[in-house]
């Protein structure tokens, strides 16, 4: 694949990631975007390494009715509080996640075993036949994993 190609694809990602933060954000009540300092900040008070920054998206209060400014409200709702890695599609998918391709680090994975019930996958189809989201733990993601390789991406 050439450099100009693998570019082109991964912008294309990042605008179909964005969208699924839009899905989210604008039709379901309970799902943040934070800025870095707020996740340090909440890495922090879940005593979590900051090497995790890049292994979610959003955050996810489930009970939450009224928009809020989680930034500074961290600390009252620490406990309730579901760490959300994203992975967004445009493909046609009604059984969704079912038949989903994506990529995932095995630092998002290693999160999601040290978090547990606090940490989630969101898969997102942005199809208009088949707009949805699909919250799993890594637990439940394992079970559903058909085929599962590693890449490594290395730098010189």
């Amino acid at each position: 694949m050439s450099r100009k190609h693998s570019f082109i694809l991964t912008l294309s990602n990042n605008v179909t990631e964005k969208e699924g933060v839009n899905y989210l954000i604008e039709n379901y009540t309970g799902f943040f975007k934070i800025d870095l300092n707020t996740k340090k900040r909440l890495l922090d008070l879940l005593n979590i390494s900051h090497k995790f920054l890049q292994a979610f998206d959003l955050v996810y209060l489930p009970k939450m009715i009224d928009t809020i400014v989680i930034a500074d409200s961290l600390e009252i709702y620490l406990e309730d509080i579901i760490l959300v890695e994203l992975k967004t599609t445009k493909k046609y998918l009604p059984e969704n996640p079912k038949g989903f391709f994506f990529g995932a680090t095995e630092n998002e994975f290693n999160f999601g075993e040290i978090l547990g019930d606090r940490f989630r996958f969101c898969f997102v189809c942005l199809n208009e036949k088949s707009q949805s989201f699909v919250l799993l733990t890594t637990g439940e993601l394992e079970q559903k994993i058909k085929n599962k390789r590693i890449q490594y991406q290395i730098n010189l």
